[in-house]
């Protein structure tokens, strides 16, 4: 599940620790745990990476990542910020940070990642 939270024309990213993906950056997110839904899924996960508490608000979509060890269905939900938190990193965030839309691409993002914002109004497409 990945939570995608946008304030004042920013979206809060963190950079994975561990892998897939260990030093790149993406949106918040991580598994299901079992008696969860995975809307509750994300909004957990987002507290667990960034310390930032948000409200799920709707499916922005969905898409497949495989690899030689793992095939992820993953689910990304609009999130609405709860509070004014700063984020910390957390769980297996290695960094959080609060990012300009017009600089997302200019990181070293995850594999899909700049697609899959662009295709769902978040960026512009490069």
């Amino acid at each position: 599940m990945g939570a995608v939270v946008v304030s004042d024309d920013r979206l809060l990213m963190v950079r994975r620790g561990r892998s897939p993906g260990a030093g790149k950056w993406s949106i918040p997110g991580g598994r299901v745990e079992p008696g969860e839904t995975p809307p509750q899924a994300a909004v957990r996960e987002l507290m667990e990476e960034t310390g930032v508490r948000g409200e799920c608000e709707a499916l922005m979509g969905s898409l497949e990542r495989c690899g030689a060890d793992h095939h992820f269905v993953i689910l990304d939900y609009w999130m609405r910020l709860v509070g004014s938190e700063d984020p910390v990193a957390g769980d297996d965030a290695a960094e959080v940070a609060w990012v300009p839309l017009a600089e997302v691409t200019q990181r070293p993002l995850v594999e899909g990642l700049a697609s899959f914002l662009a295709g769902h109004d978040v960026i512009t497409g490069r």
